[in-house]
Order: structure tokens, then C-alpha cells, then sequence
């Protein structure tokens, strides 16, 4: 096997048909090829990083983290309680989301994360898989096999594009993590290879120039709400995709568009805290309200 297979959508598309392997398998056997561990110590990583996934969002839904800015704490909790009171986007939706709020919420009270693909956008990925494995009755080894999966759509765009908000803006964060959990969900229902790219394709196109424009610097606000977004647009996106329905501009093209997108986005918009949200008078006041605690 050759990590040519990585190249684009396509090209892992058509290695996994002619292997009839799944697209957490390719990823696998690519990890297995170009490092120096054996399957069964890849895997056994990501099952620490699983293990991390659920610990972080255990945390974050039982205990009133609050970071030191004091910007953030306790709203991952207030709604996943309000998902028991028939909200408008579905219980499961709900908890999803507050799963996706209370991971970040843990990172920005400095506790332990996993970055998929990035701490600010680390709540997508294991809120939605896990609170879907409790609806679904999936198994720790399949959640395993799902984030491979997903590892290797962010593999995708971190090799055609970017995965960071520094330089391509929001939709490179919690754009691809939403991506990422798109592909695992249809994966992990049974969805062709195809079907994951398409999934993951529309997630993007969703968001498709997004900003990062964290008020004070930090990753809070808006990022956290971000993630909750994050976390309903892979859903919506997987069930999309599983109904049968397609995306007209096909994932490497959607890839392209994006890195586009973020060369273009002017450097207030990417992660500088130049513009849009952090730039309001109350983003101002707050910035300023965390230099004079800072000094």
C-alpha cells in the first residue's frame, strides 16, 4: 500500500473499492505502513484517544468547569438538561451539541482534550460519535473504526488545504471537525466511501467562509457555541447523505474552495482578534477587561 491513496477524495474513493475496504481500514493500513507501531499499537492509541474523547465530555457535562478568563463554564450542562424538554433541534441533536460545548469547555479550563483536528474545534468529533453510539448502540471498537474514519478526512484537507484558523479561517476548524464527523457517522451507518465524501463535503459547504474571530484572543467565545453548530451540521449533513442525497460539487473540488476561500478572507478574520466579534464594543470590553487581569 502507498500513501498516494491520500492524494485526494477520489483517489482514496476508488483504493478503497478496488480493496472493498472501508475508509477507517485505508486509514489503518496507511498508519501501519508509514510508521514504525503495529496495527494492534495504532489502535491502541486511538483507544486512548477515545478514552480521552469520553472523559473530556464527561467532565465537561458533570462538573461546573470555568476557565480562568471566567468567559466560559457550566452552559455545556445547562444544555444537554434542557435536551430532556423536547428542543426544537431534537434530543439527540441537543446532546450532541452540549457533548461537542462541554469538550471545549474542559480545553479552555486547561484540561485534557484531544485536538480533532484542533483544540478549538476538538468538541465536534466526540460529541457527536459518542452521544450517536448511545442511540445506536455502537461498540467502542466501531467508535474506534469511526475515528479513523474521520482521521482520515482531516488528513484530506490538512494535506490539500488547512486545517488551521490562522490561516483559512473558522470553516478550517470546526469546518473540518464538523466534516470529519460527518464521513465517521455515515461510515459507521453503513454509508459507501462515496457517501462519506459527499457527507463531509456538504458540511463545508455549509460554513464555506467562516471566520475565526475569537473575542480577547481566546478560545471561548465564539468558539465554543461554534462547536455546537459543528456537531448539528455533521448530522443533519450524514442524514443528508444516507436519504440519498448528493453533493453537486464534488469533495476535492469543495476542498479547493475552501483553502480559496481562506486565502482570501482578510487577516482580521483569521484568528487575529482584528475583527468581527472580537472588534465589537462588547468583544473590546472584554479584551481589555483580560489585559488588565493579565498585568
Amino acid at each position: 500500500m502507498q500513501s498516494r491513496i491520500f492524494e485526494s477524495g477520489k483517489a482514496l474513493a476508488d483504493y478503497c473499492n478496488e480493496q472493498r475496504i472501508t475508509l477507517g481500514e485505508a486509514m489503518l493500513r496507511r498508519e501501519v505502513a508509514l510508521g514504525e507501531k503495529s496495527r494492534d499499537e495504532i489502535e491502541a492509541e486511538m483507544c486512548k484517544n477515545l478514552e480521552v474523547m469520553r472523559e473530556s465530555v464527561r467532565r465537561g457535562l458533570t462538573e461546573r468547569v470555568e476557565s480562568v478568563s471566567g468567559l466560559s463554564g457550566g452552559e455545556a450542562m445547562r444544555l444537554f438538561r434542557y435536551a430532556k424538554y423536547n428542543p426544537f433541534s431534537g434530543s439527540n441533536t441537543c446532546r450532541a451539541a452540549a457533548s461537542a460545548m462541554a469538550v471545549v469547555e474542559v480545553n479552555a479550563a486547561m484540561g485534557c482534550i484531544v485536538a480533532a483536528p484542533t483544540a478549538g474545534a476538538s468538541g465536534i468529533l466526540p460529541g457527536v460519535l459518542l452521544e450517536c453510539a448511545i442511540e445506536r448502540g455502537w461498540t467502542d471498537d466501531k467508535l474506534v473504526q469511526g475515528l479513523f474514519a474521520a482521521g482520515a478526512i482531516g488528513l484530506l484537507f490538512a494535506k490539500n488545504a488547512t486545517i488551521s484558523g490562522a490561516d483559512g479561517g473558522c470553516q478550517a476548524e470546526t469546518g473540518v471537525a464538523a466534516a470529519m464527523a460527518a464521513a465517521a457517522l455515515v461510515e459507521l451507518s453503513g454509508g459507501s466511501v462515496e457517501q462519506s465524501l459527499d457527507a463531509a463535503a456538504m458540511t463545508i459547504k455549509n460554513v464555506l467562509g467562516l471566520v475565526c474571530d475569537p473575542v480577547a484572543g481566546l478560545v471561548e467565545c465564539p468558539c465554543i457555541k461554534r462547536n455546537a453548530l459543528g456537531a448539528a451540521n455533521a448530522m443533519i449533513c450524514a442524514d443528508m447523505t444516507l436519504c440519498g442525497i448528493t453533493s453537486m460539487i464534488p469533495f476535492d473540488e469543495v476542498v479547493s474552495a475552501m483553502y480559496a476561500v481562506g486565502k482570501d478572507i482578510r487577516r482580521e478574520y483569521r484568528e487575529t482578534a482584528k475583527g468581527g466579534l472580537a472588534v465589537t464594543p462588547t468583544g473590546k470590553a472584554v479584551a481589555e477587561r483580560m489585559s488588565r487581569l493579565q498585568s
